[in-house]
């Protein structure tokens, strides 16, 4: 294990105590400005949130404050699971390089294009949309998210693309694909840890070192290293499912 594995498995080992304490029913709100809400229940109403806390009582708020909502229930054995997931893909070339061709999937052309422009490798991006919404430009989640990248309003903003502008594939891209590349710069080039901010955050990969030890953002990241063709234990490396774009 190198120093820098170590490193981050120290900071995971003193963050999990943090969380196992809190118990798994329940989700975690990440706001924009980086502070976290654990409720017991989330709700979309309109262009507003409702959120249930753990300890009782209510509060509503625009979607235009909240950056992630991410279930935290712990694995088992996360440090493990966690160690395994980041030496998958740690040497998968994330950026884009001359002579790619275009992903086979729907929105080829365009994926191919965003990703160019942005400097990011677009089986990635293909990879991206097929696990959050199998390529359908409508799709919107329980929780808020919206469109091919499945984008909440805020990290929409955070790019210049309005709530409406979600639906639109090439705009949807185009904020998806750019913080995609943000991740990249801040996680140099670490795909795993890329993934599981993608899903969980980027404040949550920095607080526990690495890939956070939730169920659902590990299982997040294995399936999309499974797409990937780069766990061998994944039974997800198949050929994606095109639809009519």
């Amino acid at each position: 294990m190198s120093p820098l594995d170590a490193r981050r498995l120290r900071r995971l080992a003193l963050a999990l105590p943090l969380v196992l304490a809190t118990g798994a029913q329940a989700e975690l709100v990440v706001l924009t400005d980086a502070s976290v809400l654990k409720v017991s229940a989330f709700a979309v109403d309109g262009d507003d949130a409702v959120l249930q806390f753990v300890r009782g009582g209510s509060m509503r708020m625009s979607l235009l404050r909240i950056e992630r909502v991410v279930d935290d229930e712990v694995l088992p054995d996360p440090e493990k699971s966690a160690e395994k997931l980041a030496q998958s893909g740690l040497a998968y070339p994330v950026r884009f390089a001359a002579g790619q061709g275009r992903p086979i999937s729907a929105y080829a052309e365009l994926i191919y294009e965003t990703a160019r422009r942005h400097k990011i490798n677009p089986e990635l991006v293909a990879a991206v949309v097929r696990a959050e919404s199998a390529f359908n430009p409508r799709a919107v989640s329980s929780k808020g998210a919206r469109g091919l990248m499945q984008l909440m309003p805020a990290t929409g903003r955070r790019y210049g693309v309005s709530p409406s502008e979600l639906w639109k594939p090439e705009r949807n891209l185009e904020a998806g694909v750019r913080y995609l590349a943000f991740l990249a710069d801040r996680f140099q080039n670490d795909l795993p840890r890329i993934l599981a901010g993608y899903n969980a955050g980027e404040g949550s990969v920095d607080r526990f070192g690495g890939i956070p030890p939730y169920r659902e953002t590990q299982g997040y990241v294995r399936k999309i290293l499974g797409y990937l063709g780069l766990d061998p234990e994944s039974a997800l490396a198949s050929p994606p499912v095109v639809v009519a774009s």
